[in-house]
């Protein structure tokens, strides 16, 4: 049985002063805290942070992260560290609340903090907890989910045993937040059909916020089985690192994780591939630091956000589209729509696997109810085209309605050849747009949230 963890909301109100200003300036942190086990007074207790920061007149940071140390008893101490954006400079927030038995509730409400830059000492200030208005919300948004269990430790091993007319994929797609610049790293390993030697090749694409897209393709070259990930004579792909060169690219990139496993399709189909395909993430969004270089340039990462997934199945569907977006605060938005090769089910329209992310907790509860939902009860359908296309459906008290567009200058078509020979075309694009519509049923459908993301969310549209 899987353990809990626990999940909660923190805001918190002040003012902080910037070195250089003579005036103090309004702060709000509103934060979500997510610790792998439950929250017990007697032990030091690591968790993760996200949320936003406001700066009256100086920084809105809708994507902060960070790291909370909850240790009321043994350290006396509950501390806080927070990067930030502020005005393209990367900011530190440091800071804690002091416990103290004679002064209970100023201690566990004030957190005096010190702001750096660089090591360099950039601010400082003081939030406090509003009790009258947050203690209830507070108290009420407490959560204790499962902990998610990776499928084979701590990231699914390699899936293919050397069965012909398989294919298994790891790519990563993300975000530098400084430049607005979407890199996507594909790595493929082809068990032809006839039997023919298994090889491995792939790409590595930018797409810039001014400028065209630019990609190089490795390979073909004999595959190297390794027991974590994916690995040529130049490339790896393994839990927590990516390098490689492609022509004029090459890259070498850390990888942090943020958050549990998401399982695009049943989480079942990734042990027993018995539907076409199976589609996960080790985590639901990481995080990205390191460097990348292409013909005209390059890139170096910090905090960049994204996400790695993994393929496992026969080839690529008949037709299909894919969304990762991140939508700040923690959460994430992944969907797969396609239509199988497989006979008979290449006569349905595209079965549609959406998985939201939110406050940690994934809806659909179950991935077959967004895929079977359609096909049987006429819930979740998908319009597929270019340079727009749409989902929509409902589950349970839910419904949502996702807009996504990829304009053709931000767009890179490239082409697959299946186990079997036959070919296919993607057209991707790691800045493409995003609406996404979130209602609940309350007496009658309204709204519960809503994200626009603009050039961030990354997408693709493939067909024979």
């Amino acid at each position: 049985m899987s353990s809990r963890g626990t999940v909660f909301r923190e805001t918190m109100l002040g003012r902080v002063h910037l070195v250089g200003e003579k005036t103090d300036r309004p702060v709000r942190l509103d934060l979500v805290a997510r610790a792998d086990r439950v929250l017990l007074p007697h032990r030091t207790t690591q968790a993760r942070l996200t949320g936003r920061i406001r700066i009256a007149g100086r920084a809105d940071d809708p994507g902060i992260t960070g790291e909370l140390e909850i240790s009321p008893l043994a350290r006396r101490r509950v501390r806080y560290r927070i990067g930030f954006d502020l005005e393209g400079r990367r900011l530190l927030l440091d800071g804690w609340k002091s416990v103290s038995w004679q002064r209970p509730l100023t201690s566990m409400t004030v957190l005096p903090y010190t702001l750096y830059e660089d090591g360099a000492r950039a601010g400082a200030g003081t939030l406090r907890f509003p009790l009258a208005t947050g203690l209830l919300p507070f108290l009420a948004g407490f959560r204790f989910p499962r902990a998610a269990e990776p499928a084979d430790g701590p990231e699914p091993a390699p899936r293919w045993d050397g069965t012909p007319g398989r294919t298994e994929v790891w790519y990563t797609t993300l975000t530098d937040p400084a430049t607005g610049t979407g890199v996507w790293l594909h790595h493929e390993l082809v068990a032809p059909s006839d039997g023919s030697p298994a090889h491995a090749h792939g790409w590595a694409a930018v797409f810039p916020k001014d400028g065209q897209v630019e990609h190089a393709r490795f390979g073909p070259t004999p595959w190297e089985r390794r027991p974590d990930g994916f690995g040529t004579d130049d490339i790896r792909a393994v839990p927590g690192r990516l390098t490689g060169r492609a022509g004029p690219f090459s890259w070498a990139l850390s990888e942090e994780p943020q958050g549990p496993p998401l399982y695009t399709f049943p989480r079942w189909s990734w042990r027993h591939p018995w539907l076409p395909a199976s589609h996960m993430l080790p985590a639901a969004r990481a995080r990205y630091g390191g460097t990348v270089r292409h013909r005209t340039g390059e890139l170096r990462l910090a905090d960049a956000p994204g996400a790695s997934a993994r393929i496992y199945g026969h080839g690529n569907a008949r037709r299909w589209a894919w969304l990762h977006a991140d939508l700040g605060g923690g959460d994430v938005l992944e969907i797969v729509a396609a239509v199988s090769m497989r006979r008979g089910l290449d006569r349905l329209p595209p079965l549609v696997f959406l998985r939201l992310y939110r406050n940690g907790r994934t809806w659909p509860r179950r991935a077959e109810r967004s895929a079977v939902g359609w096909a049987g009860l006429g819930r979740f359908r998908a319009d597929i085209g270019l340079p727009q296309w749409r989902i929509e459906g409902r589950a349970g008290l839910r419904r949502i309605r996702v807009t996504v567009t990829q304009p053709p200058e931000r767009t890179l078509a490239l082409g697959y050849t299946d186990p079997d020979g036959s070919p296919a075309v993607c057209r991707n694009s790691e800045r493409a747009d995003a609406e996404v519509h979130l209602e609940r049923w309350r007496g009658g459908w309204r709204p519960e949230a809503v994200w626009r993301l603009s050039g961030t969310a990354h997408a693709e549209v493939g067909e024979r």
